[in-house]
């Protein structure tokens, strides 16, 4: 079941006959039956599934960066270009797949080892803080999923930039404004997790920089801060793209009403299409299995592509809606209606019969 990108996103109030049955005839409701039938398929795949599938490309992604600084050493146009290249494949897939695998203890059972995770990946590898990534991103847009103030994905907004500057431009500075904007989120913190993270996010910054300067053979430190900045920022627009798009001109709610759950995220979540480069470098999770990733969180990206079909053939029996839209329309959607979905308040949609 196809659901447009413009379906309930003009703020209009929803009838009753457009709303699912609200229960089953034997009183489960329609977020315990679909969380039953995911279970059920979780339970019956193996660890590969759970999580080999995952760590397998992550770790592929590291074993990327050796022989991406040694091709940075070279005096050869193809080769260095090859490098930026790899280098570039391999930071988005630590980066954006990883961290947000982390940030949701998607990598491993162990608490520690979850907790682990999260640290190494958001802090040495994204260059954010981990608390402040997971508060911002588990608690409140997880938790408050197109909650106009809370959840609404406003952290993407810049409504003083022009459209074309915002979509493809201000992107590339994500790199810069990471780290800055981590240590702002410490003001107020306890000392000593303001030092792990300033420690953590510094080595990681510092690493890439002298392997660059000591492996790669750059001269200088301007070329070598150069070079970590074009990696850095190689995907930063698609992945600015892909977070916009999934939630803004969709259903918005109050914070002081809103529907439950199960209507919550399947009116104000969308998928996009499946994409050779963009599954593998941002996530399933995050591209074509966004529903089910925010109907169920904690699934790796490998499990969500394996339950999608469970979630859909559900949502398509109880009449619920199952957006999905392609990468290029929803560019020219915000395109040409960037005025309306990013920079005015957007408009706030009643449920109707599904409370």
């Amino acid at each position: 079941m196809q659901d447009g990108p413009e379906r309930g996103g003009g703020g209009r109030r929803r009838t009753g006959e457009e709303a699912p049955e609200a229960r089953k005839d034997d009183g489960e409701s329609p977020m315990m039956e679909l969380t039953r039938l995911v279970q059920e398929a979780v339970q019956g795949s193996s660890w590969w599934e759970r999580r080999g599938v995952d760590c397998s490309i992550l770790a592929a992604a590291f074993l990327c960066l050796p022989p991406a600084f040694l091709l940075l050493s070279s005096s050869r146009v193809v080769w260095f270009s090859a490098g930026v290249l790899l280098m570039g494949v391999a930071h988005a897939v630590i980066t954006f797949k990883g961290t947000h695998l982390a940030s949701h203890g998607s990598l491993s059972e162990s608490p520690a080892w979850a907790k682990f995770w999260a640290v190494f990946f958001i802090e040495i590898c994204g260059s954010f803080s981990a608390q402040a990534g997971i508060q911002g991103h588990i608690k409140m847009h997880h938790a408050h999923t197109n909650v106009v103030g809370l959840g609404d994905s406003s952290v993407w907004k810049v409504p003083c930039l022009p459209r074309a500057v915002y979509l493809f431009v201000a992107p590339l500075a994500i790199p810069i404004i990471t780290p800055l904007v981590a240590l702002a989120h410490l003001r107020g913190h306890a000392p000593a997790l303001v030092v792990r993270t300033v420690l953590m996010v510094s080595l990681g910054l510092y690493s890439q920089y002298w392997l660059l300067i000591h492996v790669s053979g750059f001269l200088s430190p301007l070329s070598a801060l150069l070079c970590m900045l074009a990696c850095r920022a190689m995907f930063s627009v698609p992945y600015i793209h892909v977070n916009i798009f999934q939630h803004i001109g969709l259903d918005m709610f109050s914070p002081t009403s809103r529907p439950k759950r199960i209507y919550q995220m399947t009116h104000g979540v969308l998928n996009l299409p499946r994409n050779p480069l963009l599954d593998r470098l941002f996530g399933h999770s995050l591209i074509n299995c966004h529903v089910e990733h925010h109907l169920f969180p904690s699934l790796s990206d490998n499990m969500c592509l394996k339950v999608k079909p469970v979630v859909s053939r559900y949502l398509s029996e109880r009449r619920l809606p199952y957006h999905e839209d392609g990468y290029l329309s929803r560019l020219s959607l915000f395109f040409h209606r960037y005025q309306e979905l990013m920079v005015l308040v957007p408009p706030i949609t009643e449920l109707v019969g599904v409370q």
